[in-house]
């Protein structure tokens, strides 16, 4: 059985990953997982300065999933490579790090850091608020979008992910401007926004107002901008949001991605990802699927 996948030349042993912001480094996780085991470890979003983050409460459950308003808090890129780095490299998995920023500039400052570092990939926030442009996401506005991953991929020595908000009308026109800029491969979903409310304290659950919508909930509108995305582009695609078991998962493959990310779920079961892997393998045994690749986008 063959679970290997390749992106932008990058060969992961399988196509299981970790999504941004919910594993921290993979330090806090490895006691309960064996990184060796995943295809790769997606870090917490890294800036070229540390970032406090928003003020607090940021987290509230909602149901079937959560809403966050972290911030993006992170100890910036100076921390990551004098800390994180030289643990994740003790493990036989790929790292993908995930830059975010708040103008172009720090997105490539941060791109060019990591240029000579032991990274396989980057995966780039652009849900990021845009401060020149009064605060609308990178991703929100197709132009904004191919113009920062052009300017990112003349910093960058290593595959380039544009990770897609579902925060638009229509995403594949996002990501056919990710294509357009360059990029090499394409992540998508990140949190659909949305809001709290104690109905109690007649007050916003979150300090923040709004937050970012994760989990099971926003499973099913993932699945669509995947499939939707894979008729559109002809880049390789991670898929995620709300993938808890392997069958969630198998679900995004079937409609065009070539490897998937696990986030919400790591915070309810910390072995979710491995248990994604191990339920693909059980699927693959019990359909005789000699090769993950016949998955891809197999749905009819």
């Amino acid at each position: 059985m063959n679970m290997k996948v390749c992106l932008a030349g990058i060969e992961l042993n399988n196509p299981v990953m970790t999504a941004s912001g919910t594993f921290g480094s993979g330090e806090e996780y490895s006691e309960f997982v064996d990184l060796s085991k995943l295809g790769a470890v997606v870090t917490k979003g890294v800036a070229n300065i540390p970032w406090s983050g928003n003020e607090t409460p940021r987290i509230a459950e909602t149901c079937g999933g959560m809403i966050n308003a972290i911030g993006l808090q992170n100890p910036g890129i100076d921390v990551f490579i004098k800390r994180d780095l030289p643990f994740l490299k003790k493990y036989d998995t790929k790292i993908i790090v995930n830059v975010c920023g708040k103008t172009t500039q720090d997105y490539c400052e941060v791109v060019e850091r990591l240029a000579n570092e032991p990274v396989d990939m980057l995966e780039i926030n652009i849900s990021c608020p845009n401060v020149k442009e009064g605060g609308i996401a990178f991703g929100q506005n197709p132009c904004s979008v191919e113009a920062i991953t052009k300017e990112v991929k003349k910093y960058a020595k290593q595959p380039i992910i544009m990770k897609l908000s579902p925060n638009v009308t229509d995403i594949t026109e996002t990501a056919k401007a990710a294509e357009a800029g360059g990029a090499d491969v394409l992540s998508l979903i990140n949190t659909l926004t949305g809001m709290k409310i104690d109905i109690h304290r007649r007050s916003f659950a979150l300090a923040n107002k709004t937050g970012g919508l994760s989990g099971p909930a926003v499973k099913p509108v993932a699945v669509r901008m995947v499939y939707q995305v894979a008729q559109a582009v002809k880049l390789p695609i991670i898929g995620m949001g709300g993938i808890v078991s392997a069958e969630d998962a198998i679900e995004f493959i079937l409609a065009g991605a070539s490897a998937v990310s696990v986030g919400t779920a790591n915070f309810t079961n910390p072995t979710a990802t491995l248990d994604v892997i191990e339920g693909i393998k059980a699927y693959m045994n019990r359909y005789q699927v000699a090769n993950i690749q016949e998955l891809i986008g197999a749905v009819k």
